[in-house]
């Protein structure tokens, strides 16, 4: 099958010492309507390199002169635009982790698969289409709700705001990667915004354009991880009615971002390997692989190392993972981004309810700055969601973010028809919340006939709180009763 006309004069260098595979090559190449030069050696290739431009550069790593690694360290030194894509020896994942830390684009095992070859071929020479060989700027876009897995659109980066020298490190490190295929492991505490570290990565890559899959592995039930992850047959479990794809298959073109990857149990652990060297995936119930066109990226609160050293984590998956890492600071180590992330934030949270953007009023940041803030920025986003629905006036103050509770009811004397232990836990608490909520509001809105002030008034809200949960919780109004106040 030809390429489109955009790519069809893509110029392609392919570096073997082998005469057949270079001719298979070759010939793969010249099917796809791409102009092709070869070599043997590396002093042969490096002429070549020294005399012309390509987009792509295809190198096995064990020459006759030297190795693959060598071709791409000159390159790096010369600041070529071209990609590189490096034929490994099969099994040797050191080589492959060797090649993108060296600077790869993309890596292929022996022997090579065809379709793979020109999978990987084809993704090279689009996201080098228009290169200028600088970073790309960091883009800004906003993230769909969480859930356990699902496809993201572009991501925000609300909460990487400010200007400190830790947060300016991670943006680099993103504009850097964020062109390559090499797997990126993103660390941080919890609460540091690693998922939209991921997103803006996605956002800047070449595969843009794909989906970006996120997937919570910490909330998947572990008998369901395979066929999530790789699919499944029709009929290959109980209740499995229809074939289904799974999220390697749904992130075809795209990135697939596994979030909490330490809390993967060791048997999945050992497929995920399987999956990501192999570059094919295998549906529960059928007896075919399919080949998987994902570019990976993981992240955790966890210390894998230390993991991997308790024997709770595979060390060889661990290096696949940790081709390039990124670590993200704490909040209290960036304090002095915190005036950029409340605008942010407070912007954000106030699209979403469609209100104005509240102030925050004198000396709260500085008292904002002397709260601990374990939970990093995303225990400030609840902060000042909290802060923005209890608050009456035009300015944000402390006393709004920590407002007393409210003093429940007496309890009645007599015990409990049923005690913890009978009651089924919520495994998202904040959802189940939030479920509660949406029904209260919406019977006090029916029993008032969508008056928004009078039902206000029943809960003993103020007006804008009621907005704000109405507009938070994506309660329909009728349009008749929109202007109630």
């Amino acid at each position: 099958m030809a390429t489109t006309s955009v790519l069809t004069n893509a110029q392609i260098l392919v570096i073997d010492d082998e005469p057949d595979l270079r001719t298979l090559y070759e010939l793969t190449l010249l099917r796809e309507g791409y102009r092709v030069e070869t070599a043997g050696t590396v002093h042969d290739a490096l002429q070549l390199i020294d005399t012309q431009r390509f987009d792509v550069v295809i190198t096995d790593m064990r020459l006759p002169d030297g190795l693959g690694t060598e071709i791409l360290a000159y390159m790096k030194s010369g600041q070529r635009p071209e990609r590189c894509i490096v034929i490994t020896a099969h099994g040797s994942a050191e080589n492959a982790v060797e090649s993108l830390k060296a600077g790869a684009f993309d890596y292929l095992t022996k022997p090579v698969d065809l379709k793979q070859f020109r999978t990987a071929i084809a993704s090279a020479v689009q996201g080098n289409s228009g290169r200028t060989g600088q970073p790309q700027k960091v883009t800004d876009a906003r993230p769909t709700e969480s859930a356990s897995a699902r496809n993201c659109g572009p991501v925000s980066l609300a909460r990487l705001a400010g200007d400190s020298s830790a947060m300016r490190g991670v943006k680099e490190r993103i504009s850097k990667v964020a062109r390559s295929m090499a797997p990126v492991l993103i660390q941080g505490e919890s609460g540091t915004g690693k998922e939209l570290v991921a997103g803006a990565l996605h956002a800047n890559s070449h595969r843009s354009g794909g989906p970006l899959i996120a997937v919570n592995c910490s909330a998947i039930p572990e008998n369901l991880l395979e066929a999530e992850f790789f699919g499944a047959k029709k009929g290959a479990y109980t209740g499995s009615v229809q074939d289904r794809e799974g999220f390697f298959q749904a992130a075809k073109g795209g990135t697939l971002f596994l979030d909490e990857i330490g809390d993967l149990p060791l048997a999945m652990q050992s497929k995920l390997l399987r999956a990501i060297q192999e570059r094919c995936v295998r549906p529960v119930g059928s007896t075919q692989e399919v080949t998987v066109d994902v570019r990976i990226v993981s992240a955790t609160h966890k210390d894998l190392p230390a993991e991997v050293a308790a024997g709770r984590f595979r060390q060889d998956l661990f290096y696949r993972l940790n081709v390039i890492d990124i670590l993200i600071p704490p909040l209290r180590d960036r304090r002095e981004d915190l005036p950029a992330l409340c605008q942010a934030l407070l912007s954000r949270i106030a699209d979403e309810a469609q209100i104005s953007v509240p102030d925050l009023a004198p000396g709260t940041l500085q008292q904002l700055s002397q709260l601990p803030l374990l939970g990093n920025v995303r225990e400030l986003e609840n902060l000042l969601h909290r802060a923005l629905a209890l608050c009456d006036g035009d300015a944000l103050r402390l006393d709004d973010i920590h407002a007393a509770p409210t003093v429940p009811a007496p309890l009645d004397t007599q015990p409990l028809a049923h005690s913890v232990d009978d009651v089924a836990l919520p495994t998202d608490l904040q959802g189940h919340l939030d479920h509660q909520e949406r029904e209260i509001l919406v019977k006090t809105l029916q029993e008032t006939g969508f008056n928004r002030t009078l039902a206000a008034s029943r809960l003993g809200l103020s007006l804008r709180q009621i907005r704000y949960r109405i507009a938070r919780l994506k309660i329909d109004v009728p349009k008749d009763d929109a202007a109630d106040e």
